[in-house]
């Protein structure tokens, strides 16, 4: 125990001049004195100590209140994290399905054009084909009419030579230009 009384009246001189008592452990070795004022300077200390003791232990239970919640709030944001990438794995997947579909949406609706084109230009072949051969047909029978009345041939036989001429070369220009538009229109 402290029990000088110089040790003392030097603290209590401290104590007047700067505020600043003895705290803590070394309260509790003050020894009680029969000196008035000493005795007031420990009991000073004594009820400083025991303030400066509460308030440490009210921000220590202050501090483990905030470091609860803190790790409450740790643990609920880790979940919330986990949420975030699982919806956004989910939401990758999601994207990369819708364009897988898109995808095989284009490409049908490209086999569906081109299957189209190739109708189109089958039946414009073939309508083209049956007018050539119809008027082919038809002109060789006038020809043919022609030949057996009896009348002069000479100007229809060169006529049906052009007309034939003239269908064969329609014909081919025809398939010509068709076949040119649909490897023109092809990516390749």
């Amino acid at each position: 125990m402290i029990s000088s009384k110089d040790t003392v009246k030097k603290a209590f001189q401290i104590a007047a001049k700067k505020k600043v008592y003895i705290e803590g452990n070394f309260v509790k070795l003050l020894a009680d004195t029969s000196d008035e004022e000493v005795r007031l300077y420990i009991d000073e200390c004594k009820k400083k100590d025991r303030a400066n003791r509460r308030k440490r232990l009210d921000i220590t239970k202050q501090v483990q209140s905030q470091n609860k919640d803190l790790e409450e709030a740790a643990v609920i944001k880790e979940a919330l994290v986990i949420e975030l990438q699982n919806a956004l794995e989910e939401t990758e997947k999601a994207k990369a399905e819708a364009e897988k579909l898109r995808d095989e949406a284009v490409e049908d609706l490209e086999l569906i054009q081109k299957r189209t084109q190739f109708e189109l230009i089958g039946t414009i072949v073939r309508v083209a084909l049956v007018i050539i051969i119809g008027v082919g047909i038809l002109t060789t029978a006038m020809y043919g009419l022609a030949l057996m009345s009896g009348a002069d041939t000479q100007i229809i036989g060169s006529t049906w030579s052009n007309m034939f001429g003239i269908l064969l070369t329609n014909a081919f220009s025809i398939v010509g230009t068709i076949m040119g538009v649909k490897y023109a229109t092809e990516k390749d």
